[in-house]
C-alpha cells in the first residue's frame, strides 16, 4: 500500500478527487490547503477553477484521475453516479493501478463498493465507505464529520487524509466494509425524523397560544431536548434559512436509501416510512432545489404563521 505519510523530503501522495458540488469543493479546498497535490474532475469544469489556480490537475476521465493518483476519492450525489464514475474503459476502476486505493465519501449503499471489490478481488484493491456530516459549512471549515468502513490498518494509514478534511476528534472508525453507509444513513435518518417531530411539536404549541421563544426553551430544559431543538432549528425560528446548501431532492435519496437499507436487512420502520413520504410532500410542493428543512414550511402553512422568535438570542461563542 503507499504511505500516505510525507516522505523524508516531504512530499505528500497526490489525491484524486471526483464530485467538486456543494460538499467535494470544500474538502478539496483543505486537501489543498493542507499541501495534498490534487488531480480533480467534475461534470462542470468552472467548478475547479479556484483549484487549478492553486496548482492542481484536470483530468478528463475518472481513469485518468485514477490512474495519476496514489488514492482516489469520491464525492458524489447518488449511488448511481458512483456506480457510473466507477464502470466502463474510462471509468475510475479501470484506472487503479492494483492495490490501489478509492474512497468513497458520498452517501451511498454497500452493494456499489462490495459488488467492485467482490468482482475485482484479484487485484488487491483497498476499497472504503467515509460518508461524512456537517453540511457544506462544515467541508468549508475542515470539520467534518467522517464515518469510516474499511480494516483498522487501512484506516490508520488513511487518516492524515481525512484529518485534512474534517474534525480529528469525530473521524470514527466505524466498523468493517459497509459501515460507513450504514451509519451514515442512520445518523440522517434521525435527524429527518428530528426535524418533522419538532415542527409538528412548535407548531401544536403555538397553536394552543404558548409563545414559541418560551416552548423551545422549554424543550431545551426538558428531557425531551435534542441538538435539533437547541442548536439546528434555530436557522428557521431566528432567520427564515431552510438550508438551501442541501437540496430537498437530496435528502429524499437519502430516507429513501434508509427505508431500502432497512428493509434489506429485514427490519420494519414505519415511523422512518412516514418522515419519508413527508418529505417527499414537501419536495413536490416546494421543488426539487427547496432546502433540507423545508418541511417545517408544511407544519408553517397549516398553522397560518412563520415559525420565528421575535427576539433572537444570541448564543456565545
Amino acid at each position: 500500500m503507499t504511505s500516505l505519510s510525507p516522505s523524508p523530503h516531504g512530499a505528500l501522495p497526490t489525491v484524486g478527487f471526483i464530485g467538486l458540488g456543494n460538499m467535494g469543493s470544500g474538502m478539496t479546498k483543505n486537501l489543498q490547503a493542507a499541501g495534498y497535490p490534487l488531480v480533480v474532475t467534475d461534470l462542470r469544469r468552472e467548478s475547479a477553477a479556484t483549484l487549478l489556480d492553486g496548482g492542481a490537475r484536470w483530468a478528463e476521465s475518472p481513469r485518468e484521475v485514477a490512474a495519476a493518483s496514489d488514492l482516489v476519492i469520491t464525492m458524489l450525489p447518488t449511488p448511481k453516479h458512483v456506480a457510473a464514475v466507477a464502470a466502463g474503459a474510462d471509468g475510475l476502476v479501470a484506472g487503479l493501478a492494483d492495490g490501489g486505493t478509492w474512497i468513497d465519501m458520498s452517501t451511498s449503499v454497500p452493494e456499489v463498493l462490495e459488488g467492485i471489490r467482490q468482482a475485482e478481488a484479484h487485484r488487491g484493491l483497498h476499497l472504503l465507505d467515509a460518508p461524512v456530516s456537517g453540511m457544506s459549512v462544515g467541508a468549508a471549515n475542515g470539520m467534518l464529520q467522517i464515518f469510516v468502513g474499511g480494516e483498522a490498518d487501512e484506516v490508520a494509514r488513511l487518516r492524515p487524509v481525512f484529518e485534512a478534511m474534517g474534525d480529528p476528534e469525530r473521524i470514527l472508525h466505524v466498523g468493517g466494509h459497509g459501515a460507513g453507509y450504514a451509519v451514515k444513513l442512520m445518523i440522517n435518518q434521525l435527524w429527518f425524523s428530528h426535524l418533522v417531530a419538532t415542527a409538528e411539536v412548535l407548531s401544536v404549541g403555538v397553536a394552543a397560544g404558548v409563545d414559541l421563544g418560551v416552548l423551545r426553551d422549554a424543550l431545551v430544559a426538558s428531557p425531551a431536548n435534542s441538538n435539533f431543538v437547541e442548536h439546528d432549528v434555530l436557522s428557521i425560528l431566528d432567520h427564515g434559512d431552510y438550508d438551501e446548501g442541501f437540496a430537498i431532492a437530496l435528502a429524499c435519496k437519502d430516507l429513501g436509501l434508509s427505508v431500502d437499507l432497512a428493509r434489506s436487512v429485514g427490519m420494519p420502520v414505519e415511523l422512518s416510512s412516514l418522515v419519508e413520504q413527508i418529505f417527499r410532500r414537501a419536495r413536490a410542493q416546494y421543488g426539487d432545489r427547496a432546502g433540507e428543512m423545508t418541511p417545517v414550511r408544511l407544519y408553517e402553512e397549516l398553522l397560518g404563521q412563520d415559525l420565528r422568535r421575535e427576539s433572537p438570542i444570541e448564543v456565545a461563542a
